[in-house]
């Protein structure tokens, strides 16, 4: 008698729309800087959320010019045809605060009021949440770490830098990735991803040949634009190759109008994609 055949089990696919639901749930909490009562809330949504996917998510609680911080961290270790032996680790990241005034508002009279944060934060959240529910373990051949990033936006506010959050992580890795991929700024319905500067070319053009196989070349431009300091920076720094995919042509960046109507859930979906493909199928 042969044996029944089992029923395969369908692979997940990262969702744009899925991932836009995730934007509008963070924008649901209004403003987000670091140390905000709206700020915790979101933070414990991303741990409660990641823990509920399978993920094991962390806290890093940090200070930062005495405001409480924190970053979040998850693993997922790999379960692909790599068996056995230490595995390359990837770390996927994105910062999650929002920024406290919109200090690059037209409208003068409006810089003095927060940042909606819709692009500027949500976005990249948004594709890591989604990731962490269409990643499929059984084909990924690294671990996989998603890195959420307190305290990005602020920079030039009261005293403040950039990318306090990512900082503190790099000076304080659990584990030491092989290569770190920022996501910031990617949910333009008009989007446009430039070969940034400052990012480690290798694993950048691996990214953007995987978008063009996708069909996603008009808007992952293989074409050099953007030097930027983003939470790519510090890891670079500390030794390690990182890639920020970054949409720097967003008119509304530090302003009051950086909100969900001027995002596209296919702009999320052709970033996730890319990730997804990179993390399942060439890795």
């Amino acid at each position: 008698i042969p044996k029944p055949t089992p029923t395969p089990i369908p692979r997940q696919t990262f969702d744009g729309a899925l991932a836009l639901q995730q934007v509008e749930a963070q924008m649901g909490l209004g403003p987000r800087p670091t140390g905000s009562e709206a700020n915790l809330r979101l933070g414990d949504y991303i741990t409660q959320t990641l823990n509920a996917l399978g993920w094991q998510a962390t806290v890093q609680d940090f200070t930062y010019r005495d405001t409480p911080a924190r970053n979040i961290l998850a693993h997922r270790p790999a379960q692909g045809k790599q068996a056995g032996g230490k595995r390359p680790v990837v770390l996927i990241g994105a910062h999650y605060d929002t920024r406290l005034f919109a200090d690059n508002d037209p409208d003068v009279s409006k810089r003095s009021q927060p940042v909606p944060g819709a692009n500027d934060g949500a976005s990249g959240v948004a594709v890591l949440l989604e990731l962490a529910r269409s990643l499929d373990a059984p084909v990924m051949q690294d671990d996989v770490w998603l890195a959420f990033f307190d305290a990005e936006d602020n920079g030039r506010l009261n005293g403040w830098d950039f990318i306090a959050g990512s900082r503190y992580l790099a000076q304080n890795l659990p584990v030491t990735p092989a290569v770190v991929i920022v996501v910031d700024m990617i949910g333009d319905a008009n989007q446009q991803l430039y070969l940034e500067k400052n990012s480690d070319q290798k694993y950048q053009q691996a990214l953007w040949r995987i978008a063009a196989r996708l069909g996603y070349q008009a808007a992952f431009i293989a074409q050099p634009k953007w030097t930027m300091t983003d939470d790519h920076i510090p890891f670079k720094e500390a030794g390690i190759p990182a890639v920020d995919i970054i949409d720097f042509d967003y008119p509304y960046w530090h302003t009051t109008q950086d909100t969900v109507d001027k995002l596209s859930p296919d702009s999320l979906e052709r970033v996730g994609r890319v990730l997804e493909y990179w993390l399942e199928e060439t890795r």
